[in-house]
């Protein structure tokens, strides 16, 4: 998929099938969130798999959205170390395996939490951790098709700011 279309298209999925993604799309997605950019190379993050039923259960009751976690195929915790822009890093991270899963057909969509404690206690953070975000991955309940319409069409469709509101020169 192109770069700019899989921008464009991206929009969070919060309802998934009953589908499994495969290893190999796992680890791409895992894979993509490792060579993030980071400030001075420090890779900030390690990412924790919930594999284990109970794993995620926990963690869905931390989040506002329960069922997101509870539907989806794939939760990865994002966990960041140390000082300085770590959180721009960890979302450089969530961003990069959101639009890996994406190239594959796989939505997602970034978990707000309610219960930081718990989901502290759910991911196994240390006392030199700080929580980042839950990601949620899954095939989306309905198809989507990316190509199905130009960039500027998605573009178009999607319920942002204009961009002349955003941007200004000097």
């Amino acid at each position: 998929m192109d770069a700019f279309l899989a921008v464009a298209s991206k929009r969070e999925v919060r309802r998934y099938a009953d589908r499994p993604i495969p290893d190999d799309v796992q680890r791409r997605i895992l894979e993509a969130g490792r060579v993030a950019g980071s400030s001075k190379n420090r890779q900030p993050w390690r990412f924790v798999v919930l594999s284990d039923r109970v794993a995620v259960e926990r963690a869905a009751e931390a989040v506002w959205a329960a069922d997101n976690v509870l539907g989806a195929a794939l939760v990865i915790g994002l966990i960041v170390r140390g000082k300085g822009p770590v959180s721009f890093d960890a979302g450089r991270a969530a961003q990069n395996m959101m639009l890996a899963a994406w190239n594959d057909g796989v939505g997602s969509c970034p978990n707000g939490i309610a219960d930081a404690a718990a989901m502290g206690d759910a991911l196994g953070l240390t006392e030199d951790d700080h929580f980042a975000v839950v990601l949620t991955f899954g095939y989306p309940a309905r198809d989507v098709d990316p190509q199905a319409r130009a960039p500027e069409e998605w573009i178009a469709r999607a319920d942002r700011k204009p961009l002349d509101e955003l941007v200004e020169r000097r």
